[in-house]
């Protein structure tokens, strides 16, 4: 076992707090290396010892190997895409004739790293369609490299643009450069902990180095705020959104393209009000989806010749306006009604709105089209539908399945409903559970109970081949929409974040009760997981009700409140969290921050915390930190085990065979620890 330094720690506005593991923070440490071959060795043992585990891996590859497409863009007379054939590490980037069409490949990215730890994360075409900006990760790092590849003839060019992150490359209209947002570059060795801060948006020219990009925007002053831009439909403007950390409010900045070259930047909203997101323009006119006066969104229309109030274009409705986009003409609006998405079109003022008819209750993604478009394409699915691309008539509202994957197993075996519940103050949450249609009420279903609650975002509908998995094998699936996300507007996501985050934490205890209550499961077969800000929520529960619970998966989790921010892009959280730096939050932080409230004593559940060794977003140290705690503090006999995936980080990017072992790794454990 890791010995901690009893004296190790930070004093927080007076006050003391030990940090007895923080030595476990210098991830590269031989001190650090020693105890995580310990814990993969411990871990290891623990998961061969299940009947289960090869069987598991089996079942999992074959729900994998699909063809599964991303929605096409058009490229000049061509169409380009993504399509990942569930043997592949990684997804290929695809050239047809046809929408989603079977063609010629264009970009392997094994090119850039044989052994499948490369991956194309992003594309972004000129308008011509003669070029492909492609944004690569490494090794799951939220670090970018934008390279670019002649879409008639597949070469890929000398172009190379690093230190990205966050950023897609928005291309001159002429083709001749693009824009995009890049950090400082970290120092050798750093890359993984540096702090990111003062990034530039920055222009680059085809055909020169990088060194030579202008800068367009930059504010150095609030090394916190990044830039994102759009370049309008008539090329003649770069729409700047700028915005600090992950405020959703952001102030708007116009550059003017004159011959290619940019201005210095010129306010539009200069107030931190709400969210203004760019969709498009006509001549001054410029379109937005924005929460300004509108806490569950709205469409308007300001003119960038003059100052003036905004215009309504598409009103506030009683759902949530969760995307928006112009295509042919016409708004195609993504709506969130009770979790689930609804989509409707509209002319740009409004009128006209039609209703498309979607298949089922499910989830809209991955949106695309330009405006001169006819077709609008997005991904569609639900727990139990893969992910499918669907072609949108903006104009007629009418549908077509674009592409559909076939997947091994049976839908019609299982189930999908969707419940309301209250949480402890009385809000209405709803949940969905889906299950086996043979269903007992009879307090014994293995269940896993999943969740996030926070930074705006809404938990929809989706498919995921391991739930297939852990369906067959006889658990049931439970995924609540805790407050904290944007499933009902603004009001929503501010009853989840900074002082009022224990809601996140009472609503899901409140998910938890239900399934008790009604018989669904009983706590020694409750399981509890969560990703990232889902694996804070995982880790504040077990911590707060140990007795809840049965098993817990914390997997790449913010588990130390109060250090979150001295990390990589930590700071930019503050928004959401607040700080300890701020003598009225750190007690707030404190009070649930998952590492310490860990008790010398108490009886934890089996626990299994998950992360990558290369994690640049939340730093691996928060789960080993946690980890180390929850072991010497155990006063039970469950099991207490740290999984790290090697050379991957947060998620985004991680080969086909990682995601295969990690999966099955979770459902061993937990089919070992519910005994099932």
């Amino acid at each position: 076992m890791f010995q901690g330094d009893p004296s190790a720690g930070s004093t927080y506005h007076g006050t003391f707090v030990p940090d007895p593991y923080r030595a476990l923070e210098a991830t590269e440490s031989a001190r650090t290396r020693v105890f995580l071959n310990a814990q993969q060795r411990a871990t290891e043992a623990f998961l061969a010892r299940s009947p289960h585990r090869d069987a598991i891996r089996r079942r999992l590859a074959e729900l994998w190997r699909r063809r599964t497409m991303s929605p096409p863009l058009r490229a000049g007379n061509q169409w380009i895409h993504m399509l990942e054939d569930g043997t592949r590490n990684q997804a290929q980037v695809v050239r047809s004739d046809r929408p989603c069409g079977d063609g010629a490949l264009l970009l392997d990215p094994t090119t850039f790293a044989a052994d499948g730890s490369a991956a194309v994360t992003s594309l972004s075409c000129s308008r011509d369609g003669a070029l492909l900006a492609l944004a690569v990760a490494r090794k799951g790092s939220d670090w970018r490299e934008i390279r670019v590849v002649e879409v008639a003839s597949g070469t890929l060019r000398d172009d190379v643009v690093r230190f990205v992150k966050f950023s897609s490359p928005e291309w001159l209209a002429d083709g001749s450069g693009f824009f995009y947002l890049r950090y400082p570059e970290p120092a050798e060795g750093k890359a993984l902990h540096a702090v990111n801060q003062a990034p530039r948006y920055c222009l680059h020219r085809l055909g020169t180095q990088q060194q030579d990009d202008v800068t367009v925007w930059a504010d150095p002053d609030h090394p916190e705020r990044a830039a994102d831009g759009r370049v309008s439909d008539d090329g003649k403007q770069l729409v700047l959104e700028v915005s600090s950390g992950t405020d959703s409010r952001n102030r708007v900045a116009l550059v003017d393209l004159v011959e290619g070259k940019p201005s210095a930047p010129r306010p539009l909203v200069d107030e931190l009000r709400a969210s203004y997101v760019f969709l498009g323009n006509d001549g001054p006119t410029l379109y937005f989806l924005t929460g300004d006066g509108a806490p569950r969104g709205r469409v308007v229309a300001l003119d960038s010749s003059k100052p003036g109030p905004a215009i309504t274009r598409v009103p506030e409705s009683t759902d949530t306006l969760a995307a928006a986009r112009l295509v042919a003409d016409r708004l195609v609006l993504v709506y969130l009604h009770d979790a689930y998405h609804v989509v409707k079109t509209c002319m740009l003022d409004g009128s006209a709105v039609r209703t498309v008819a979607l298949p089922e209750v499910g989830s809209v993604g991955a949106l695309t089209g330009a405006r001169g478009d006819t077709r609008a394409f997005f991904t569609f699915q639900s727990f139990l539908r893969a992910p499918e691309v669907l072609g949108l008539d903006p104009r007629t509202g009418t549908l077509e399945v674009v592409h559909r994957p076939a997947v091994a197993f049976t839908p019609a075996r299982f189930a999908t409903q969707q419940v309301f519940l209250q949480s402890g103050d009385g809000t209405r949450l709803p949940m969905f559970l889906v299950h086996d249609r043979g269903l007992q009420l009879d307090g014994a279903n293995p269940t896993y109970l999943y969740g996030y609650g926070g930074f705006d975002i809404a938990q929809t509908p989706s498919f995921r081949p391991e739930l297939i998995a852990w369906l067959e094998f006889g658990g049931m699936y439970a995924q609540p929409s805790l407050r904290g996300g944007s499933e009902y507007g603004d009001a929503w996501h501010r009853a989840g974040m900074r002082e009022r985050k224990q809601n996140v934490f009472d609503d899901f205890f409140a998910a938890a009760h239900y399934l008790l209550r009604n018989g669904y499961t009983r706590p020694a077969r409750l399981a509890i997981g969560g990703r990232s800000n889902g694996g804070l929520l995982v880790g504040a529960a077990m911590t707060q009700k140990p007795t809840l619970f049965g098993a817990a998966v914390p997997e790449v989790g913010v588990l130390d409140m109060l250090r979150y921010q001295e990390f990589t892009i930590g700071h930019a959280w503050i928004p959401e969290y607040g700080s300890s730096a701020d003598p009225k939050m750190f007690p707030v932080l404190r009070a649930y921050s998952p590492l310490h409230n860990i008790q010398p004593g108490t009886h934890y559940p089996a626990t299994l915390v998950m992360t990558g060794d290369h994690d640049d977003r939340v730093l691996p140290a928060h789960s080993y930190k946690f980890a180390a705690a929850l072991r010497h503090a155990q006063g039970g006999p469950a099991p207490i085990l740290l999984r790290v995936e090697r050379n991957a980080g947060h998620g985004t990017g991680k080969p086909l065979a990682l995601r295969i072992a990690e999966a099955a790794d979770r459902w061993t454990f937990l089919r070992r620890v519910l005994d099932f």
